[in-house]
């Protein structure tokens, strides 16, 4: 058991014999103070101590690569049976951002996403999850700032783990304090999930890796597709929308001659006007990988295509890819090693 994974029933469990109030402090001490077993000294000494061996670390660091003049910081994370996992800490003018991974490598096979290139190892346990987002608090407070948004966007197909991910949400609104609003999950396209997302009491954003209109086009971009394809997934995004009322966007990798013509935008807009509420498109020029040779769209296409979209009534923004360079942007975690640490060894 990782230090994050007890919800407060297990902690109180834990604790049993334990004067009734030591759950409250240690609770507080985890998710408010951001502390560490260690570094509550309002814990006698030998219950740090046990607390410290039964729950300890379930991330540990292994590198960091800094960029955008430290405004970008990637982690690698070894985490116990040896898979690693990268998370992704953004500082803007009026915010601090977590991209945080949610399995240790990734079953969707998008062949230009390095984390589907390197193929899937397993999911991450609650605990695993919520411990990058304490993590990051922890680095915003030392930088004089506060941890605003979480999106799960890292490593995995969150929808695929959606019983942990939603465990981790709850943890991360309920203990850590963030809203809902400041909370987004990312999905490939499964319904399943999807409908799950739309039954759960939470009104978090719900971001659509869509990169294709059409199903032919996008079952080559995104597999899975041939399960869930265009029209099952709009129809589950629709009721996610009538259900939560909370903003829906599709993220769209733009490709080079293969989905940034004319006709894409067009098909793409018609696909937004067809939804109850509106749609917020992301343009996310495509970064390189190792395993996919295909380019991304020029600069100027880029803008084209927004302008287009705009045109035909869509709301779209282009993404600004931070951290490029060290392998941290959209679609690169996992870039330039294995998802095995145990395996690079």
């Amino acid at each position: 058991m990782s230090r994050y994974d007890p919800d407060r029933d297990a902690l109180a469990a834990l604790l049993d014999g334990e004067p009734r109030y030591r759950v409250d402090q240690v609770w507080h001490g985890l998710y408010e103070q951001l502390a560490t077993p260690s570094e509550m000294t309002n814990l006698p000494r030998a219950l740090r101590a046990r607390l410290d061996a039964e729950l300890p670390a379930g991330l540990t660091e292994v590198t960091r690569r800094v960029n955008d003049g430290g405004d970008t910081v990637k982690q690698l994370w070894s985490l116990d049976g040896g898979a690693a996992i990268e998370s992704v800490l953004m500082l803007y003018p009026d915010r601090v951002t977590v991209c945080v991974s949610s399995q240790a490598g990734c079953a969707m096979g998008c062949g230009f996403c390095a984390t589907g290139q390197a193929g899937f190892e397993r999911h991450l346990t609650v605990g695993e999850i919520v411990e990058q987002v304490v993590s990051a608090a922890r680095e915003a407070r030392a930088m004089g700032r506060r941890l605003a948004n979480v999106v799960f966007m890292g490593m995995g197909e969150p929808l695929a783990n959606e019983a942990n991910v939603w465990a981790a949400v709850e943890r991360i609104h309920g203990a850590l304090g963030l809203s809902a609003r400041h909370l987004t999950i990312s999905t490939v396209g499964l319904v399943p999930g999807i409908n799950r997302l739309a039954e759960r009491p939470l009104p978090v954003n719900l971001a659509v890796s869509l990169h294709a209109a059409n199903d032919e086009r996008r079952d080559e971009l995104v597999p899975i597709n041939r399960r869930y394809p265009i029209d099952v997934l709009m129809e589950a995004c629709d009721a996610y929308l009538t259900a939560k009322g909370r903003r829906l966007s599709f993220e769209w990798a733009m490709i080079d001659g293969v989905n940034d013509r004319d006709s894409d935008a067009g098909e793409l807009a018609a696909l937004c006007r067809g939804l109850r509420l509106p749609a917020h498109v992301n343009l996310i020029p495509l970064n390189p990988t190792p395993g996919y040779p295909t380019v991304g769209s020029s600069r100027q296409r880029v803008g084209e295509f927004r302008d287009l979209l705009e045109t035909l009534g869509v709301n779209a923004t282009v993404r600004r890819n931070r951290g490029t360079d060290i392998d941290a942007a959209c679609g690169q975690l996992a870039a330039g090693h294995p998802v095995s640490l145990t395996r690079r060894r």
